[in-house]
């Protein structure tokens, strides 16, 4: 499948239905929690749907589908308008000083692309062993950082056709939205989708703009730069990468977060910590690291409820941080998951407020963008997204989707994305992103395959 290609059909921008208040055109300024994403690549996620089967009285039309996205799409934009724009900077020299704001008056628009791709099928992608690279030719926006939204658009949506499927992919700027934010706004876009609402009036969680800002500190956060080459680094994924989904069935996870409580004595660890420190096990064995090295499981979580007073969880924004469970490799072999899963909920429960307030006030005292090449190491197993996000209440009048997918950006070896089970009740699937060598011990894992398994 690698020698397919995905033919560029049409592209648009797609804006709000009417031209937005006074209100929504006043700059939004980016926090210490989103300035240091200034070179991470866009945050890249879709949704893998079958056509609907043909009928006696209804047959389905891709044309008359994508005229209804686009609508609802535009009619989504009144809610969720700083979408539809792009950055802006405000420089000074003396002292040097970098401004970075979302500048609603500047909104060309969301990019929106048809595109097809010949002989490839819904099972085509869900039967390969490893995620086909075709996949990666689902989303728009390949190879680009955070920072190019001042001339790119922040949000691109590109509608795949296959032979019997509909790939919807989001390429969606990290700056202005993380995961939680970026389903939030896909649940509302299916919503007015299916509601065929066209004046946008209401939606059942509409988000929030107004931005944290740490008590005592300006809204108007500046970074201590004077042009963009003394911050930016581009980064290029090792090619040899491979990406493979595992499935947890509710069974599975429920034994392993069984098997990690009992094994601590307590009834704290959760399910997402338990298959988690499966994940760090398993992949530090796969890897072979030395015994006598220090070995990390780092946690993406949302600081929204772990502020006071906490964040709505409607806010839409990029509130994320990293918990790191730590240990020697030798003590992580030694130990069973449960010892494991403990240390990772320790280093979770200690990322409280001040813990959290702690780390942006040392940011305001030394600001730092992230380069990408620093933030994954052979140590370390990344773990990303989340299995709680509603994915698969996203429909879009296609029905639940059959999988959820990512694209090429931020991937990097050790990196585990959390998704849900498509058949729910607790189930979730992780695609882990593994060196090839790598890969193929963790395939061979007793302890990983008889923990996945479990029917």
């Amino acid at each position: 499948m690698t020698s397919l290609t995905v033919q560029h059909v049409s592209e648009c921008f797609v804006k709000p239905p009417h031209n937005p208040s006074q209100d929504t055109k006043q700059p939004i300024y980016l926090t210490p929690f989103d300035l240091p994403f200034l070179n991470i690549n866009y945050n890249q996620k879709g949704l893998l749907f079958a056509k609907p089967p043909p009928s006696e009285n209804q047959h389905f039309s891709v044309t008359t589908f994508l005229d209804d996205l686009r609508r609802s799409l535009s009619t989504t934009l009144i809610h969720f308008y700083p979408l539809a724009a792009r950055l802006a900077t405000r420089k000074q020299q003396n002292p040097p000083s970098y401004v970075i704001y979302i500048d609603p008056e500047n909104s060309p628009g969301v990019k929106f692309i048809h595109a097809t791709v010949d002989h490839v099928s819904v099972s085509d992608i869900l039967t390969s062993t490893y995620v086909p690279s075709v996949v990666h030719s689902f989303f728009d926006l390949n190879d680009v950082i955070c920072h190019d939204g001042h001339t790119l658009p922040l949000l691109s949506i590109q509608v795949t056709e296959l032979i019997d499927g509909i790939f919807i992919g989001g390429s969606i700027n990290h700056l202005l939205a993380d995961g939680s934010s970026f389903w939030h706004f896909m649940s509302a876009w299916s919503e007015i989708f299916i509601s065929k609402e066209e004046n946008g009036c209401s939606i059942s969680r509409p988000p929030i703009f107004k931005r944290w800002i740490l008590e005592g500190h300006d809204p108007i956060t500046s970074l201590p730069f004077g042009h963009p080459n003394q911050f930016i680094e581009r980064y290029e994924k090792p090619q040899q990468l491979q990406e493979r989904f595992f499935h947890f069935t509710t069974t599975s996870v429920s034994k392993l977060k069984a098997k990690a409580n009992t094994e601590c004595n307590t009834q704290k660890i959760s399910s997402l910590q338990a298959v988690s420190a499966l994940l760090w096990r398993c992949v530090t064995r796969a890897r072979n690291q030395p015994l006598n090295s220090e070995t990390i499981c780092q946690v993406v979580i949302s600081n929204r409820g772990r502020v006071d007073p906490p964040m709505s969880n409607d806010y839409f924004g990029n509130p994320i941080s990293a918990a790191r469970g730590t240990a020697m490799v030798e003590d992580l072999m030694a130990h069973g998951l449960g010892w494991a899963a403990l240390r990772i909920h320790e280093a979770v429960t200690n990322h409280d407020d001040a813990f959290v307030k702690k780390q942006v006030e040392s940011w305001y005292r030394d600001p730092v963008v992230y380069k990408t090449s620093g933030l994954f190491h052979p140590n370390v197993t990344h773990i990303g997204s989340s299995p709680r996000f509603d994915m698969y209440g996203c429909e879009f009048g296609l029905g639940k989707a059959v999988a959820g997918r990512s694209g090429f950006m931020n991937k990097a070896d050790g990196l585990m994305t959390m998704y849900p089970g498509r058949e729910g009740g607790g189930s979730m699937d992780v695609e882990v992103c593994l060196l090839p060598e790598c890969m193929i011990d963790l395939e061979c894992d007793e302890e990983f395959n008889s923990a996945y398994q479990v029917e």
